[in-house]
């Protein structure tokens, strides 16, 4: 090697393998050909994905002893440690009078690095009343986040955006304030990187997440947790019936329901709306989640060797569930969503709690969480509950 030719005659081979080694052309088949984000060979890499530790596969019969090893699992993934120890210390302030109900900003620790501000609605009465955990949604929009379901009352300046997301996606109304209402309890906070944890911008979500990972952590882990967290939180509070908490959620929301309810048991029934797939159906050309960027508020690195979606959110059995799809929504393609069905339908039924198990594909509607759709999940939280 020489000051001139700093490489000498070493040569330096990316993804050519032998041909190159010597001397020959490289076919395609012999180069790592990728194909927009799919590598070539990910039908390969699909094949070998048969989840072992799902419920039915697994070797564990018991199926009190298989949720604790699937949980385990899941949280060895997440990447983050429990808070069990970290104080919530909970602060109340802004409170005003809503149509029938309270509301009042709540700041509490959901992990020991920081304070999160949250919204908490508190219907006119006695109590102990029934509550739900309100999880918001992704969709690229990161200067509301809590104010997605529940009216800002508290920031005037977030008020017409907040609005314009209502109107797009829950005919205009504010889901929040809509169950307080009817009398629950509602607790809403921000995920990080929205709202008063934000805003983050498109482009800055891969980078985020990939920062977490070089820090040893997880974006998606963190947001498991912190969920988990606000579940406990929730039922713990003096004024709510611990008995009847809900995980209710909307788009990644949606997600983010089903997942704290295969976390904590304090979760005691779970409405998912417009989030539930095989992994495999789902990763086909086209979709957006192999676009990266928002899908890593959903990725849990190395999970799906043991676990597809629905058998994460099976761990919740046999607890009332209930899963709505758009039959046009261009997330979540049909084979998926009936991938996703039957598994969940098989797991109740081996519990005999099928009347548990509500799943319904919605074929006029996409991606949207409107009335008549509220409505219906509002009926099945009050009878469940």
């Amino acid at each position: 090697m020489s000051a001139g030719d700093p490489l000498g005659r070493r040569a330096f081979v990316v993804g050519a393998g032998a041909a190159v080694l010597a001397g020959g052309a490289v076919s395609p088949a012999e180069a790592g050909v990728v194909d927009g984000p799919l590598p070539d060979f990910h039908p390969a890499l699909k094949a070998e994905l048969n989840f072992p530790l799902a419920w039915g596969t697994s070797p564990v019969r018991d199926f009190r002893a298989w949720r604790r090893t699937a949980r385990a699992k899941v949280e060895e993934h997440l990447l983050v440690d429990r808070e069990d120890g970290t104080p919530y210390a909970p602060r109340f302030t802004r409170r005003t009078q809503g149509d029938g109900y309270t509301r009042e900003v709540v700041t509490l620790s959901l992990t020991h690095h920081e304070r999160v501000r949250a919204a908490l609605l508190t219907p006119h009465g006695p109590g102990p009343f029934p509550a739900v955990l309100l999880l918001h949604d992704h969709g690229a929009k990161f200067d509301i986040g809590k104010e997605k379901l529940v009216r800002p009352w508290y920031d005037d300046t977030r008020l017409a955006s907040a609005q314009t997301w209502a109107d797009t996606y829950f005919s205009g109304r504010f889901v929040g304030d809509e169950l307080a209402r009817r009398g629950y309890v509602v607790l809403c906070a921000d995920a990080l990187g929205w709202g008063d944890r934000g805003p983050v911008t498109y482009d800055q979500q891969q980078a985020l997440a990939s920062n977490f990972y070089h820090l040893g952590s997880s974006l998606a882990g963190l947001m498991a947790r912190e969920d988990a967290r606000a579940a406990d939180f929730l039922a713990g509070l003096d004024r709510v019936d611990a008995r009847r908490v809900a995980a209710v959620g909307f788009s990644m929301g949606a997600y983010r329901a089903w997942q704290t309810a295969a976390l904590t048991d304090a979760v005691r029934a779970t409405a998912a709306v417009c989030w539930m797939t095989g992994l495999k159906e789902m990763m086909v050309p086209g979709n957006n989640t192999l676009r990266g960027q928002s899908s890593y508020y959903m990725l849990h690195p190395g999970l799906p060797r043991f676990l597809d979606f629905p058998d994460v959110a099976s761990i919740a059995a046999p607890r009332p569930m209930l899963f709505f799809n758009g039959r046009l929504d261009p997330l979540f393609p049909a084979d998926g969503v009936r991938v996703a069905y039957d598994k969940l339908r098989a797991v109740w039924h081996s519990r005999h709690a099928e009347e548990r198990l509500h799943l319904k594909t919605w074929p006029d509607l996409g991606h949207v969480f409107v009335d008549r759709m509220q409505d219906e999940v509002f009926s099945w939280l009050d009878a469940v509950l």
